[in-house]
């Protein structure tokens, strides 16, 4: 096996896990802090909320990012056997 295809396979099985904390760091840059959110009252319970948000924005990237995977998986290895299976058809043996 190339070290060509060993990196395809790790390109690929990261996928997921880079999608999903991105999702999560999207979220995290674009929230406030918390006690600007709803004041120094609320802000403890703000923040588990936030967090939970934030959990779930991971668990969403990384689906996403399983989809988009097993997307371009399947399309890498189509067209890899497309040329296998294309192939001129065996020429019939006289019987």
């Amino acid at each position: 096996m190339s070290i060509r295809v060993v990196a395809r396979h790790v390109l690929l099985a990261t996928l997921p896990l880079l999608l999903g904390i991105a999702a999560g760091w999207g979220f995290a840059v674009t929230q406030g802090s918390c006690s600007d959110l709803v004041g120094l009252l609320l802000a403890p319970m703000c923040r588990g909320r936030q967090l939970q948000y934030q959990i779930l924005f991971h668990l969403w990237g990384t689906g996403a990012g399983c989809v988009v995977m097993a997307a371009l998986g399947a399309w890498l290895e189509l067209r890899r056997l497309r040329p296998v299976v294309g192939g001129e058809p065996p020429e019939p043996s006289a019987v």
